[in-house]
């Protein structure tokens, strides 16, 4: 049974070894992987909100896409369940480095039956965004009587994450056309 391994080993960030051309002689991958998050904006956009909470990564870090799924999911269904649809929810980062593997056999005889290291690039086996210390994660526009349950709500996302996180909270400022 083929399966996923686990996420500290992608958390380092590292130089993007690939290489996705418009030629398609010229790339290193001739295939990237499917992205698995479906939305990245979610709630009511035209409204005009008065705070937003913003989940900020402390450290550089490198997250895969089926993490930040579930973070969004999670996220989104607390804040859609107890508002409807009055919050703003945006996915800020996009996943564009390709995750490599060499899988190796093992067992007895899988000397035999492997070729090792030759050629050893990798397969393309999934997505990752890669983060900078300071960078916006999520972000929950909400109006003043909605802010703690937004910091609630986006305080469930980092337990699915690895790294550190911090929650800020800022007034959103409002163009000088529309103050009165």
């Amino acid at each position: 049974m083929s399966r996923l391994r686990k996420g500290h080993c992608y958390t380092r960030i590292k130089r993007s070894y690939t290489r996705k051309s418009k030629v398609k002689s010229k790339s290193y991958i001739k295939t990237v992987p499917a992205n698995k998050i479906t939305r990245y904006t979610m709630g009511d956009h035209t409204k005009q909100y008065d705070y937003g909470v913003h989940l900020i990564s402390r450290q550089p870090i490198q997250i895969r896409h089926n993490a930040l799924e579930s973070c969004r999911v999670v996220v989104n269904k607390r804040l859609s369940d107890r508002y409807g649809s009055d919050y703003y929810f945006l996915l800020r980062v996009y996943p564009h480095h390709i995750l490599r593997e060499n899988k190796m056999l093992v067992g007895a005889g899988a000397d035999r039956m492997q070729k090792g290291m030759q050629k050893s690039f990798g397969r393309p086996i999934g997505l990752a965004a890669q983060l900078k210390k300071g960078q916006v994660l999520f972000t929950a526009y909400v109006s003043k009587d909605k802010v703690e349950f937004a910091k609630v709500a986006l305080q469930k996302a980092p337990t699915r994450l690895p790294g550190k996180y911090s929650i800020e909270i800022k007034k959103v400022e409002k163009p000088k056309e529309l103050k009165s």
